[in-house]
């Protein structure tokens, strides 16, 4: 499965969590979930990043429920 965009988004202030369909080798598909940090370089470009700060983390988690919520949702809906 090529997609290089994520089935749905969810933020919480600099925090992103980013829910991607993955295909499995034998064509079953399972979900995954990415969290970044996103800031401005010092040319005022966003950029991304993985790792986090204290205070980001709280975001971090409200982000990581929510989309545990959509994931546990989306599987009762097949």
């Amino acid at each position: 499965m090529e997609n290089n965009k994520p089935i749905h988004k969810i933020r919480y202030g600099a925090i992103v969590a980013s829910i991607w369909e993955n295909q499995s080798k034998g064509g079953k598909t399972y979900p995954s979930v990415t969290v970044e940090r996103l800031y401005k370089d010092d040319e005022d470009n966003w950029k991304s990043t993985g790792s986090l700060s204290r205070s980001d983390l709280p975001n971090a988690v409200k982000a990581l429920d929510e989309a545990h919520t959509f994931l546990t949702r989306e599987r009762e809906d097949v």
